[in-house]
């Protein structure tokens, strides 16, 4: 739950905001992993806790199940290689991280980034894609405005 805004750091680390530093820590068996991936529909990554691989195989035997109920195809390793395929980053006490190359470029990320609590997962935005998505996302593009106004006041300080 929550929301954040992470400027790109030196060395090109991002913050994890501290609203989910203790969720992820917490849903990671208290160890300081973040587990990322290009989000499957949306324009931008997701994160989430360790603990979300329990949930991994019964999501594929769901889909699998619907797919072959409706007639469709189903390949379940090409399902299981794009559910398993993510990174595990680890993030210190302050919740610095190293996003991967890869990932900044699937995520299309710049100058920052946006992190918004979506239940079981976090949506990681580019300020730049988020603003450029219709009104379903109008409460995460204010936050996403008023976190980056708190972050850019905190550095004149």
């Amino acid at each position: 739950m929550g929301q954040g805004f992470s400027p790109r750091g030196e060395k090109g680390r991002f913050v994890l905001p501290a609203d989910f530093r203790t969720d992820i820590f917490a849903s990671s068996a208290s160890q300081r992993i973040l587990c990322l991936d290009k989000h499957p529909r949306l324009p931008c990554l997701t994160g989430f806790g360790l603990s979300r691989l329990d949930e991994f195989a019964a999501e594929i035997d769901r889909e699998e199940e619907k797919k072959l109920r409706l007639g469709l195809d189903f390949d379940r390793d090409v399902a299981e290689a794009q559910v398993y395929g993510f990174t595990r980053a680890s993030f210190d006490e302050s919740g610095r991280f190293v996003l991967p190359e890869y990932l900044s470029e699937l995520g299309q990320v710049e100058d920052g980034l946006y992190f918004h609590g979506g239940g079981r997962q976090i949506t990681i935005w580019n300020p730049r894609i988020l603003f450029e998505q219709g009104p379903a996302w109008a409460s995460a593009q204010a936050g996403c405005r008023a976190k980056m106004a708190e972050a850019a006041k905190g550095k004149r300080k």
